[in-house]
């Protein structure tokens, strides 16, 4: 098997995660703030530990209780931009935003008529960075989405943010494709508040996010409950991360995320991304030698391991299928939950094949995917009888 969909997931995840989860299970159990005894008491050093480790690896500043746990970059994005949009608010965005923001925006947008406005973008990942402080006049928060789920492209974090601050807009940043990826320093580049998801570039379980909110900025929680703390209050605690974890969080993923946080910090994140980016060149230079196949995403040193592809006369669909059952290739077909994105590439009714390479991806899994995409798009060349008039 060649599991090249990392872009979706950390399907192959270090042996310490998958340990940590099991141990939590077996030695703990229990929730945090839930009670007195040794059990609850270390499921709260666990969560402390966590925090700690998102944000030194992301070098977030300050308490790391502004560090609250989500159950993904969804949430997370959802919690931000549904307590910072009201009523007339503007919010900007670009199109190489994930249907988490899309969406959450659209809803905003009948329910609370808030404006969305749309930088305009390039197939290449750029955007158009002369409309930029146009489109900032008066809008409240600015999205960022650092590292595009479908090129592999990165944005300019700091030049994005330094515009929305003059403009008196705050910046989210959707991290869910670059924390873990690729050293990040979204607070010093300007992010205000940052939603990352646990399973991708963390490496843990499912059910794992966070969302950091900056020092002095204000957030109601998305969801009310209790919190174990002061549960006389009928309002949600004011102090964090209290405000916006309402119920018991996934403290077993908790423990594999913070597994997976430490795997980075032993491994070393730039020499993971540096091994990633040569294998990346390998096949997408392997990829772009092919007859018939249409590379997509642009080289990007600066990005992610994302190569997308389309196989002329050959539904993307299709190609997956054959990858996974013909070669054991694993990757990601169909428009990836980014339909703008799609929409500038000309792929929107079409979708595109999704190669995405991750921490644990080797020499072997790029020549197998190669090999795999030579031997389809052959056989399709040769099933393609030549025209009458050749």
């Amino acid at each position: 098997m060649h599991y090249l969909d990392y872009a979706a997931t950390s399907a192959v995840r270090p042996e310490a995660v998958v340990q940590a989860v099991g141990r939590f299970l077996s030695d703990v159990g229990a929730s945090p703030g839930r009670g007195g005894h040794e059990r609850s008491i270390e499921a709260g050093r666990i969560c402390f530990r966590c925090r700690r480790g998102v944000a030194r690896l992301l070098n977030l500043p300050g308490d790391p209780g502004r560090v609250a746990f989500m159950f993904n970059a969804t949430h997370a994005l959802n919690t931000a931009l549904r307590g910072l949009l009201t009523p007339g608010d503007t919010v900007v965005i670009t199109p190489f935003d994930h249907n988490a923001v899309l969406r959450t925006v659209h809803s905003l947008a009948r329910s609370r008529g808030v404006e969305v406005r749309m930088v305009p973008g390039a197939p290449d990942g750029s955007l158009d960075l002369e409309a930029l402080p146009r489109m900032l006049e008066g809008a409240r928060v600015l999205v960022v989405n650092e590292v595009s789920n479908i090129l592999g492209t990165r944005l300019p974090l700091g030049h994005l943010a330094r515009a929305a601050h003059d403009a008196g807009a705050l910046v989210v940043l959707d991290a869910a494709q670059s924390a873990g990826h690729l050293a990040c320093d979204p607070a010093a580049e300007g992010a205000d508040l940052v939603a990352l998801t646990g399973h991708k570039g963390f490496l843990g379980p499912q059910g794992t996010g966070a969302l950091w909110v900056r020092e002095g900025v204000e957030l109601p929680p998305l969801l009310t409950g209790g919190t174990g703390g002061d549960s006389r209050l009928r309002e949600m605690p004011d102090t964090f991360p209290d405000r916006l974890e309402a119920g018991t969080p996934n403290i077993a993923g908790i423990a594999g995320m913070l597994a997976g946080i430490e795997h980075l910090g032993r491994e070393g994140i730039d020499a993971i991304h540096a091994r990633t980016q040569r294998l990346k060149a390998r096949l997408r230079d392997g990829l772009e030698q092919f007859s018939g196949v249409r590379v997509l995403s642009p080289a990007a040193p600066d990005g992610t391991g994302i190569v997308t592809i389309l196989c002329d006369s050959l539904e993307p669909g299709a190609v997956g299928r054959r990858l996974a059952e013909e070669y054991g290739v694993l990757v990601r077909t169909g428009l990836h939950c980014a339909p703008e994105a799609h929409r500038l590439l000309g792929t929107l009714d079409s979708g595109a094949i999704r190669f995405s390479l991750g921490w644990a991806s080797t020499e072997e899994d790029v020549d197998g995917a190669l090999s795999a995409v030579d031997q389809i798009t052959r056989s399709a060349r040769v099933s393609v009888p030549p025209s009458p008039d050749a």
